[in-house]
């Protein structure tokens, strides 16, 4: 017998800035919502359009504990961290930074987005990396769109972009620390699907346009609807005039405690007082 998981809670996002004054939408932590174990941040980047020369980004910045992951819809963002990486994403593309024992990290406009404009949009997530793995060393995943899975259903109007995990026969090329599913789903007008989505993990869907209906709860743009941990599926459908787009994020709970503070993610108040003595000391490295 088929089981179904229902809408538990359905959020706003909070409209906010962060870097340099991105303009985004904050779907958590907000007041409602602190964490999703394993998930601990997630933001709608713009879509903001930059003018030739203005650069809007995130200025270095250091990072330990968890991972940060960047999806780019549209423009142009370059990387740069303290280890001596460096990379530039565009439309499509997806950067997996597991930030592990730490690093001082960039994320820019890339030149050709600053020198003739455009529109910058994407999300940012956070993901919490269990205590046995925070202080790894750091590394990244730069994953260009040409590479990650497209599949639809049978008539062309489901198309799920697989990040990471699995959906509709097709599976990620991300390798994540811990077990992820990152699903970017656009649905026509009138259509469906129906996917597994395991009682084990903890689930959300974030509606970037449209509306989309989530075994019976409609939710709106830049709202973030929270699964309860009642079935094993979940349908989706677009009750819409126009296509609907959304993410699908689900996780194995890791199951520790969480201290954060700012852009550190460990568990303990030492911890974090660690991090924030090794980064004022350089041991973390320095980017100009």
């Amino acid at each position: 017998m088929m089981t179904y998981r229902s809408v538990a809670h359905l959020i706003d996002a909070n409209p906010t800035s962060d870097g340099d004054g991105l303009a985004l939408h904050r779907a958590f932590p907000n007041p409602s919502l602190r964490e999703l174990d394993p998930f601990l941040l997630l933001d709608h980047l713009g879509p903001t359009l930059l003018a030739p020369g203005e650069a809007r980004g995130f200025p270095p910045h250091p990072h330990r504990g968890f991972e940060a992951v960047t999806y780019l819809l549209s423009g142009e963002m370059q990387h740069r961290d303290s280890w001596g990486n460096h990379g530039i994403l565009g439309p499509g593309d997806v950067q997996w930074m597991t930030a592990g024992s730490g690093l001082v990290h960039s994320e820019q406009p890339g030149e050709t987005l600053m020198r003739e404009g455009g529109t910058l949009h994407g999300f940012q997530l956070w993901v919490n990396l269990p205590k046995r793995r925070k202080m790894q060393a750091p590394r990244y995943q730069d994953t260009r769109a040409a590479s990650i899975p497209v599949v639809r259903n049978g008539d062309g109007t489901v198309t799920v972009k697989v990040i990471a995990g699995e959906a509709m026969g097709a599976s990620g090329v991300i390798d994540t620390e811990i077990p992820i599913r990152y699903l970017h789903i656009t649905l026509a007008p009138g259509s469906r699907c129906e996917l597994p989505l395991p009682r084990r993990d903890h689930a959300f869907a974030f509606v970037v346009s449209g509306e989309v209906d989530l075994n019976g709860t409609v939710a709106r743009k830049n709202q973030t609807a929270i699964f309860d941990r009642g079935g094993e599926n979940v349908t989706i459908s677009n009750p819409g005039v126009a296509d609907a787009e959304l993410l699908l994020l689900a996780g194995e709970p890791v199951g520790e405690q969480v201290v954060r503070y700012g852009p550190f993610v460990m568990n303990s108040k030492a911890e974090i007082v660690q991090a924030m003595d090794d980064f004022r000391a350089g041991r973390m490295g320095t980017l100009q």
